[in-house]
């Protein structure tokens, strides 16, 4: 093996001493030429698989023609884009941007603007306890992860964290300065924690009832994930604003950020970016979308994942081990003991890419096409590598 030499990167996530190289569907190589199996996918970006051809064919074609005309012009790819998103979704108007991040930050600042113009200048958003929303500073002071409010302070103001799946506890927090209630319909990086079932409903009529918008954090549960093409199409329930992004471009960067015509409000200049909605990310959404919206397709998620479930379920049953949750393609196991980033190390040594979400939880987020032969070779690689890490405990 050769060593990295990565000196001039700054320390941010801790890496193995190699270089991945080459990805097709399901399956990633390093620079030793060793092949794994990967059930992260860029945690849930590649949602066609890695270097899908629609992807390839879509960047190609569209680079011939043109990268980006500036974000003061229109594209037609861009267009094209809104119009289908507003089409799928039942909201009106769309603002794209490249990251989940980014996309939750419009949102904030278009549930603030609103609460300007229609709240009395109410401006404080209601999050939960465990969220994650992205890495931005107002993003990280939305989300509820355990000890970011201690890393970069001071902290901006202005959310408040309440119990995630307690409509109860939201209802208590709503006050004369709310403007917004944030959720995600399924908590990823918290290790996907399903809420009960009628939540994003109860969340909704709340809302209504207190006069304020409800904004739904779509960006790992979108696009197919779950079984639906939005998760929150499972409880026929629609938002006030929706964020979109990691399998929009299944690789490519591009985010969305959805908004009902009475929740739009910026003025021109409030918002904008460089790369915002340049037609080689909006070109690629639209071969996405091509694929994933298809009956078949959503079908077949749920097909594989059952697949999914059932095999995390006989192991966890035989390992009793706490619980199996989830939904589609995106699943955790919940270990009962803190071994997860030894269960994770070894898989990876023996060719599978999983993640541990917290030091008791793994995840797994296969590619959208991941086939049921796969999920087995998985759960062999899984049920071993479990085994040889409670063996040493």
């Amino acid at each position: 093996m050769n060593t990295i030499d990565d000196n001039h990167l700054m320390k941010v996530t801790p890496r193995p001493d190699l270089v991945m190289v080459r990805g097709c569907g399901s399956h990633l190589w390093d620079n030793n030429g060793r092949q794994y199996l990967d059930f992260v996918q860029g945690w849930a970006v590649n949602a066609l698989g890695h270097s899908s051809p629609e992807v390839r064919d879509a960047i190609a074609g569209q680079a011939e023609l043109l990268v980006t005309p500036s974000p003061a012009f229109h594209n037609a790819p861009q267009l094209k884009l809104a119009a289908r998103l507003s089409e799928l979704t039942g909201l009106d108007q769309a603002h794209f941007s490249s990251t989940g991040a980014e996309a939750n930050e419009v949102a904030a600042k278009l549930a603030r603007k609103w609460g300007q113009l229609h709240r009395n200048g109410a401006y404080e958003i209601i999050t939960t306890h465990d969220s994650f929303h992205g890495r931005t500073l107002a993003m990280m002071a939305a989300s509820g992860k355990p000890g970011w409010d201690n890393l970069f302070p001071p902290m901006l103001a202005g959310f408040r964290k309440v119990r995630f799946g307690d409509v109860s506890s939201v209802a208590k927090a709503i006050s004369a300065q709310t403007v917004a209630i944030m959720v995600e319909p399924i908590q990823g990086e918290a290790g996907v924690v399903v809420p009960p079932p009628g939540y994003l409903s109860a969340l909704r009529q709340l809302a209504d009832d207190s006069g304020v918008l409800i904004i739904f954090d779509e960006i790992q549960t979108g696009i197919a994930r779950t079984g639906t093409l939005f998760a929150h199409q499972a409880e026929r329930v629609l938002p006030d604003i929706l964020t979109l992004g990691k399998g929009l471009g299944a690789g490519f960067p591009i985010s969305a950020t959805l908004a009902k015509s009475t929740a739009c409000c910026f003025d021109y200049g409030d918002q904008g970016g460089t790369f915002n909605g340049n037609p080689l990310a909006t070109s690629v959404a639209n071969s996405v979308l091509d694929v994933v919206c298809s009956a078949d397709f959503l079908a077949n998620v749920t097909c594989v994942g059952q697949r999914l479930e059932q095999g995390l379920t006989e192991i966890a049953v035989r390992m009793n081990f706490k619980q199996v949750r989830g939904k589609g393609l995106l699943w955790a196991v919940d270990l009962g003991s803190e071994v997860a980033f030894a269960v994770r190390d070894a898989c990876f040594q023996h060719g599978l890419i999983v993640n541990a979400a917290r030091p008791a939880i793994l995840r797994f987020m296969p590619s959208l096409r991941v086939t049921t032969a796969e999920v087995d070779e998985a759960m062999d690689i899984l049920d071993a590598s479990l085994s040889s890490v409670l063996a040493a405990a």
